[in-house]
């Protein structure tokens, strides 16, 4: 065997390599990235010794239980395999005002040096060069205009309205609007959504990597508890 048919067979190997490698990765040793949050996932107890709020009037905080989680949803090529990257933490902070049957004001924290991946070398680059939370450590939200509730917000139904605020993203404050839906479960309620981040918009670098593509834009994810202040 002459020697560039052994470089040819050689090359041939090495791609092979590279397309199995990733398949076998993402298929078969990689968990499967978790579904996207969903009331039916997250919504609060609905334990019939709780009593059920009638006046949804008051301040409400997001409870500090661990079921509150905000994160990312990236899609992403491997070496032309189809996976996708999610990023979560629960460290989340805020509360909102409810008042006249309107959500007449509302803010939130994320504590952007919590999101963990199923990946280090993700979380790397996220903390890194993506999002740069030691110069960013926060994300954060405010509504800028009042959440009218459906009438039948305090039914226990699962209610969809739209939110409108300003969201902070690695020091680039934008205005966003985006549906949410909500249930109302013994005492507690739990609010969730997704808002659409096209990365260049925000000044988030491309976070892509040689061998790795990601889409323009990904999700910003949250699933939100709240009970109400004493």
């Amino acid at each position: 065997m002459n020697k560039t048919l052994k470089r040819i067979i050689a090359i041939a190997v090495v791609a092979s390599a590279l397309l199995i490698a990733p398949w076998v990765y993402i298929n078969l040793i990689k968990d499967d990235a978790p579904a996207a949050l969903e009331l039916e996932d997250n919504k609060a107890s609905t334990d019939s010794t709780l009593a059920t709020v009638t006046d949804v009037s008051g301040t409400w905080s997001v409870t500090t239980n661990g079921d509150s989680v905000v994160g990312y949803r990236a899609k992403e090529i491997l070496f032309g395999q189809s996976t996708e990257g999610v990023g979560r933490t629960k460290s989340v902070t805020g509360d909102l005002t409810i008042a006249d049957n309107s959500v007449t004001t509302a803010s939130f924290t994320v504590d952007m040096t919590n999101l963990i991946s199923d990946a280090a070398k993700r979380d790397a680059q996220f903390n890194g060069r993506i999002m740069d939370v030691d110069s960013y450590p926060t994300a954060t939200f405010a509504l800028t205009q009042p959440i009218v509730l459906p009438s039948n917000a305090t039914s226990g139904e699962v209610v969809a309205a739209e939110a409108t605020g300003s969201l902070t993203l690695r020091g680039t404050t934008k205005p966003v609007t985006f549906p949410i839906e909500a249930q109302l479960s013994g005492s507690t309620f739990t609010v969730v959504g997704s808002i659409k981040i096209v990365f260049d918009e925000w000044g988030i670098p491309e976070p892509g990597l040689p061998g790795i593509s990601v889409d323009p834009d990904g999700l910003l994810e949250f699933s939100l508890e709240f009970s109400r202040n004493s």
